[in-house]
This record gives C-alpha cells, structure tokens and sequence, in this order.
C-alpha cells in the first residue's frame, strides 16, 4: 500500500480534477412544470382532485332533484299519455289534499320512526360492548360480524325474512309449542325486516362515537362514586349523543324511502315507495310520482335541518 507524504508548509495545492463533466440538470418538461404549480398551489391540487367527483354529485344528485321537482309542476295527457310541460299546481294538491296520500305519509312515517327506534335500543348496548368491553380481538371480531350482513344481497335477505315470518316458517315452528304465533305478512313483518336491514348502519356511527370517548372519563366517574347508569346517562349519552342521530339518519331515510321490503313481507300495505313506484310503472304518471317523492324529500331535509347543530352530520 502505497502512502503519500504531507506537503510542506506553503506549497501550493494543486488544482482539482476537471476531467469529469458536471451533473446535467434535469429538463423542464410540462409534466415537471405541472407538479412544480400544483406543489406551490393547493387549492388549485385540491380542487382538481375533487373536480370529478363533485361534477358526478351535481349531475347524479342535484341536476336529478332539480328536474324531479321540475316534473311534479307538469301533468299527464289523459288521452295520449305523454307528458305535457304546462306549469300547474294540481299534483301537489292532490298529494295534500288527498286522503290516501296523507293516510300512506302518515304509515310511512311511523314505520320510519319504530324502525329507527328499535335500531338506536339495539344498537347502543352491542356498540358499547364493541367500543368499551371487548377485546382488541374480540372487537375485529364483532366488527367483523356486524359488516357480514351487509355483503349479502338485499332482496336475499328481504326474502329470507319473509321464510321465517311465514305461516309456515321457521319462527312458527320455534313458538307454536309455546301457543305463539308468527305476524305473518303485514306492517309488523315490515318493520322487523327493516330494522334487520339497517341495524347495521345505526351500530357502526354509534361504535364510532363511543370510541371516542376517552376511558378516563368512566374511570374518573366510578373513581368519585358514579355507578354504571348514572355514568352512561350523565357522561357517556351527551358525548355519544352526535353519533347516536348520525345512525338514525341513515335508518330514518333508508326506512323512509324503501318499497321493495313492504312488496316482499308487507302484504297490502303501502308505503311512499310504493306509490311512487306505481304511478312511475303501471299508471304511467311521472308528475304524480315526482309529486310523491317531495314528500320523503321534504321530511329528510325537515329532519337534517333540525339536527344540524348537534354535530351529527360531522359524525357521518
């Protein structure tokens, strides 16, 4: 190995080695010169980003109510059957006025509110189990189980309501030794299927909610005394309370606008849904319809408009 003595003091230094070319600086392409303006402007990168999506809501969503309530303001040829653009309020009087409309409006909106009431009672004692008392494991588990459901089809599921609620079902077979009955086919069979069809939806905000909510404040609670109702009524429901009316949107709305399980276990009973499907199908009156579906519109937005400060839609 060969070693290089020191230079002495004040020799001079010899000049570095030129004989490598500099690095090339990389070219400005328009594909360099896009990333450079969207990384000094995020607005622009987020309104990009959120372009597509927002141009799908406003035509899918609002261009279709737009022109739903536009449709309820015109009136159907009774001889031709086509659709005439004259402006009239008739349709919409005829929905308020009529004894069958408000009949039907007042069944639907029962069964929205007992289904949603029996989802929150449900849901609130197996979402506070998930959240505060299971297990790590234990809670991908339940978690696991409550999402299960929602995989399989709807009209699977509807249809294997209306087998167990059957004269001849399964149910029937559990409770006959008992001397009970099956409810069969009617508003009970509906409001059962529903509230299986949705419970999902009310569990999963409501498990959010109480995730949320810090352990030491249930241990500070027993520390000074609290027992377990009083500490769920005064220090877990206020701070679950948001999550808790975010679950009973999604099963007031869903219950609010489905037609297809009151077909299927519901027997002659109507709901909106199934008006509206009618007048869309057999009597082949949009207006009407159109007319029909303002009224679980105008509920839903009655109802986010009450709950809009209780921080409910933040939980959604």
């Amino acid at each position: 190995m060969t070693t290089h003595a020191p230079a002495p003091p004040g020799a001079p230094v010899p000049a570095p080695d030129r004989t490598h070319s500099p690095v090339p600086r990389p070219r400005r392409t328009a594909a360099r010169a896009a990333s450079v303006f969207l990384s000094t402007h995020p607005r622009t990168r987020l309104a990009l980003l959120l372009g597509a999506p927002l141009f799908w809501l406003g035509v899918v969503y609002i261009v279709a109510l737009v022109l739903l309530l536009v449709t309820a303001f015109w009136t159907v040829d009774s001889f031709t059957g086509e659709i005439s653009q004259e402006w009239t309020l008739d349709n919409i009087i005829t929905v308020l006025t009529g004894s069958l409309y408000q009949t039907v409006t007042l069944r639907t909106l029962g069964v929205a509110l007992l289904v949603t009431l029996i989802d929150v009672v449900l849901a609130l004692p197996i979402a506070f189990f998930m959240a505060k008392v299971a297990t790590p494991r234990m809670q991908r588990i339940l978690v696991i189980a409550v999402l299960t459901p929602l995989w399989a089809s709807y009209l699977v599921k509807a249809y294997a309501w209306r087998s167990v609620l059957s004269q001849d079902g399964i149910l029937e077979w559990l409770v006959a030794p008992f001397g009970g009955s099956t409810p069969g086919y009617g508003l009970p069979a509906t409001i059962i299927t529903l509230s299986y069809l949705w419970l999902p939806y009310v569990i999963l905000p409501i498990y959010a909610g109480l995730e949320r909510v810090p352990d030491s404040l249930l241990e500070a609670s027993a520390d000074l005394g609290g027992r377990t109702w009083p500490t769920i009524r005064l220090v877990v429901f206020p701070l679950v309370l948001p999550a808790i009316i975010a679950g009973t949107i999604f099963s007031f709305s869903l219950s609010l606008g489905d037609y297809i399980t009151v077909n299927i276990v519901g027997g002659a009973n109507q709901m909106l849904g199934n008006l509206v499907y009618t007048n869309v199908g057999a009597a082949n009156n949009l207006p009407l319809a159109s007319a029909i579906a303002l009224i679980p519109i105008v509920i839903i937005f009655g109802y986010l408009f009450l709950v809009r400060r209780t921080g409910a839609l933040d939980n959604l």
